[in-house]
């Protein structure tokens, strides 16, 4: 049975997103990806098979190289989550900031008495 992955899963382990950062501008090669981790080459392919199975990044055959390039278009689902709670804290901030100049003004009216 396979594992049902998304993108949050890809993004919530440190390793994972280091690789989404070090493929992002650049595709390399999984030997590569390994030498900058300080764990074994088979830990770093199964982080590297979950954001296959993801659809972050894209995982190509040349030669007895395995190249992976990241594909970032997946990452708008988290950013669209993330932006629906950013408008509700916005609109939070808003209170607040009203609230305070409603203070402000009731203070300078007392202080002008």
């Amino acid at each position: 049975m396979k594992a049902r992955r998304d993108v949050y899963q890809a993004v919530a382990d440190p390793t994972r997103r280091a690789i989404i950062n070090m493929i992002a501008t650049q595709p390399h090669n999984v030997n590569t990806i390994a030498a900058n981790f300080d764990v074994t080459r088979q830990a770093i392919s199964l982080h590297i098979q979950i954001l296959a199975d993801c659809g972050l990044i894209n995982v190509k055959q040349q030669g007895r190289d395995r190249i992976c390039e990241a594909r970032l278009d997946q990452l708008s689902e988290i950013s669209a989550w993330v932006d629906q709670y950013r408008q509700h804290w916005e609109s939070k901030i808003d209170s607040l900031e009203k609230y305070v100049v409603q203070l402000k003004n009731e203070r300078n009216g007392k202080q002008s008495k």
